[in-house]
């Protein structure tokens, strides 16, 4: 099988997969137990949270380890909630967030009463700020904007959405679980309140990832009284799986602008190659794009049927986000972006990752213009 679906995980790096294993047997310890076993899981944790935070230039103490992006986005929110002004019950969310922060949110509105605005997109997917702007109030307590779509690729313009909450004293929370490793986000952090990351999509093990609080001393944690990651988090830390997480994600960035030019090389050969053969396929994109996600549709064929066809021709893409698929709705992504239905149940997502070769662009090209000619 040929993977073209690194948006929804990544094989875990052997490095990282070696450490995995070494630290699980010489590191078992729980970081908070006084014996020496204890300490030295907490040494190896400090190590990698310095680590972390010297990748993303914050201070160590900003990083709280989490069992994913979906925990880290949700922590983000309830931690948001009890460090805000009581008086304040508005937030803005973009309206193509993962799932976990959308669903997270309409919970807020239908038990709590919160007000939410779901933010306008322009034609090209990114917020239209001046709808943002325009729908600030003194109520609003959190803004809420994924940095790349993970269904498009396309990206927002955090800096200025940043800007303008600073300006307000509103919190905004990133989810950065499609970008880190694959651009650099000190900037970002900078001009946020917190971050979401996951190990298992820069070549980590799966249950792991952390949430950024750059402020953190600004901040009360969501319950009272915990003990571990300063008090933001309960449950034993899985020292571990972040040990391999930090390894995935030093060597993920260490090469970052040189995989970022060649799996933009990839993405354009894929387009290519579909152009030059003149089959009838439409491409979900704008001026700010990640090269790591490609999204099509095909006139006249469902998305679910040329995954289907696809993996049977030996090759792995996707619908659309990982957590949506086996679900009958269409792509919110695409309706955001005022495309019909149809369009959206049309979507295929292709996406790029460190194991991709020429050749295998090149194969996956030739199977789709066969399976639309034949259609």
């Amino acid at each position: 099988m040929r993977y073209f679906d690194y948006a929804a995980t990544t094989p875990i790096d052997s490095d990282a997969q070696k450490i995995w294993i070494e630290a699980s047997q010489r590191y078992f310890g729980n970081s908070t137990s006084l014996h020496d076993i204890g300490t030295n899981a907490s040494g190896l944790l400090d190590l990698s949270r310095q680590q972390l935070a010297d990748i993303l230039g914050v201070r160590k103490e900003s990083v709280v380890f989490t069992s994913g992006g979906t925990e880290s986005n949700i922590l983000a929110i309830e931690t948001f909630l009890a460090s805000r002004n009581r008086a304040k019950n508005h937030i803005m969310i973009s309206q193509t967030e993962h799932a976990s922060l959308a669903n997270y949110v309409k919970k807020l509105a239908d038990e709590t009463g919160y007000e939410i605005t779901y933010l306008q997109h322009l034609a090209d997917g990114r917020i239209d700020l001046e709808h943002l702007y325009d729908n600030m109030n003194e109520q609003t307590c959190m803004v809420i904007v994924q940095h790349v779509n993970s269904e498009t690729g396309v990206i927002q313009p955090i800096i200025e959405i940043g800007q303008i909450t600073q300006e307000r004293g509103i919190f905004l929370h990133v989810d950065c679980v499609q970008s880190f490793g694959k651009f650099p986000l000190q900037t970002i952090c900078a001009l946020c309140d917190s971050i979401s990351i996951s190990s298992h999509k820069v070549y980590g093990p799966k249950g792991v990832g952390a949430v950024i609080f750059p402020k953190i001393g600004e901040l009360t944690p969501p319950i009272p009284n915990m003990t571990h990651e300063a008090g933001f988090r309960a449950g034993t830390v899985n020292v571990p799986g972040i040990a391999a997480f930090i390894t995935a994600a030093n060597a993920f960035v260490d090469q970052q602008s040189q995989e970022f030019s060649r799996v933009k090389t990839l993405r354009d050969l894929c387009l290519n190659q579909l152009f030059e053969h003149d089959v009838d396929v439409q491409v979900i994109e704008s001026s700010y794009q990640s090269p790591y996600i490609l999204a099509l549709t095909c006139r006249g064929l469902q998305g679910q049927y040329m995954m289907l066809e696809l993996n049977r021709m030996g090759f792995c893409i996707s619908t659309g986000s990982a957590c949506q698929i086996g679900k009958q709705e269409p792509s919110k992504t695409m309706i955001a972006l005022g495309k019909s239905e149809e369009e959206a149940h049309q979507l295929i997502r292709i996406s790029f990752g460190k194991h991709t070769t020429e050749k295998d662009v090149q194969n996956l090209c030739q199977c789709i213009i066969e399976i639309i000619t034949v259609s």
